[in-house]
């Protein structure tokens, strides 16, 4: 059957594979298919069991840290709540959406579409449902907030005896076994499952074709702008607007970049004085501790990652303007490392919803989030945007002149 990658626009003939065979464009070398590792029941047992370890983890206490005898526990959603409460509206909103609301969203719906198929029910908007759980995939960030989560415990107890409670180990359960759907999931045999694939009409093989941009499927060129008869998304051939979108958000993300690196992320109260962090303080703090595990993974995901994410796109836009040919296939990896490294960058502000709320001991020692906080929560989000808006496949329109 054809489908047309997602990556560059080519159509290919995917034949059926063996266990262990992957299938590859063979215009830019995406990865179409793998079925070594991929199993839907795997992945039905996976998302129904993060679902379900979601709730405790939400639920029971996460970490309690104790200072002088005394205590202060927190849930999952204490940082968030915090903020909240400290008028930090637009970081509470992100982190409560990425960290606690979407998870729920997206491994629920997605234990749906699986169980549906699994067990031959089917409903009428599978096809969308089975849509909006893939396009969660990067919001939804239960294992990123795991990082932030150790990174933050690590911090707290460099100078105060913690531990970690029942909510914690559920949320570490839960965290993994997202990761581990993710990397189980076969979604080209669910997008099967829903509706098959087109084979190409051999009487009309000159007749202009596109791929849905979500699903692939291959249609005539002619059904532009109706649903998509397996995802019931609009078809279009390319993404609308993806250059000026992709261009104005990654310039937000820019002009946000130098409050979210100047300004304070965090004021940590210590003996009744404010003592200001920013991303480079946190960074040299946990070096400073002995944590270089820690400190490399900050400086990573809170500095290389999002300067690489809008060096990136910056030559992504230049380069379809000026309708370059040179390295297209590395710029179609590079975009492809852009859009799933970009959550990652979220580390950081996690961290900050982590150990917020344990630290809450009036003068002698309390922390509070500060402005390069959603700075920087905003950058990430923009940039994450902007991946999202772009369309690799026009890279390889404006190199080889092809029209979509």
């Amino acid at each position: 059957m054809t489908i047309g990658c997602p990556e560059c626009g080519a159509l290919v003939d995917i034949p059926p594979l063996a266990a262990r065979d992957r299938a590859r464009c063979r215009v830019c070398r995406y990865p179409l298919e793998r079925r070594s590792g991929r199993s839907l029941s795997a992945a039905l047992a996976c998302a129904a069991t993060t679902f379900v370890l979601l709730f405790p983890a939400n639920l029971a206490p996460l970490m309690t840290v104790d200072m002088l005898g005394a205590e202060r526990s927190s849930v999952l959603s204490s940082g968030i709540v915090a903020m909240w409460n400290g008028g930090w509206i637009i970081l509470a909103l992100l982190l409560g959406m990425f960290g606690i609301v979407l998870p729920f969203v997206r491994f629920g719906g997605l234990a749906l579409v699986l169980a549906a198929i699994r067990f031959g029910w089917r409903f009428k908007h599978i096809g969308a449902l089975f849509r909006w759980t893939l396009w969660l995939d990067i919001w939804a960030m239960p294992d990123v907030y795991l990082v932030g989560c150790f990174v933050g415990y690590a911090r707290v107890t460099q100078n105060l005896t913690g531990t970690i409670g029942a909510g914690g180990y559920c949320f570490i359960a839960a965290a993994l076994m997202s990761m581990l759907t993710r990397a189980v999931l076969d979604r080209r045999t669910v997008w099967r499952a829903i509706a098959a694939d087109h084979a190409l009409a051999e009487d009309k093989p000159d007749e202009p074709v596109l791929s849905c941009t979500v699903c692939d499927l291959v249609e005539p060129l002619s059904h532009e702008g109706r649903p998509c008869p397996r995802c019931a998304r609009k078809l279009h051939a390319r993404k609308p607007d993806a250059v000026v979108r992709a261009a104005a958000l990654s310039l937000a993300a820019l002009v946000l970049t130098l409050p979210a690196n100047l300004y304070p992320m965090t004021f940590s109260t210590q003996l009744g004085k404010d003592v200001p962090h920013r991303i480079v303080d946190g960074v040299y703090q946990l070096f400073h501790a002995g944590l270089w595990p820690l400190g490399i993974l900050i400086f990573c995901t809170s500095i290389v990652i999002p300067v690489a994410k809008l060096a990136g796109m910056g030559w992504f836009i230049v380069s379809v303007k000026r309708g370059s040919r040179r390295h297209l296939r590395s710029k179609a990896h590079l975009y492809r490392w852009i859009d799933e490294l970009g959550r990652w960058s979220n580390v950081d502000v996690f961290t900050i919803a982590a150990f917020v709320p344990l630290i809450r001991f009036g003068g002698l020692a309390s922390s509070r989030p500060a402005t390069g906080a959603t700075a920087f929560a905003l950058v990430v989000f923009f940039t994450m945007m902007a991946s999202r808006a772009f369309d690799p496949r026009i890279l390889w329109d404006a190199g080889t002149g092809r029209r979509p």
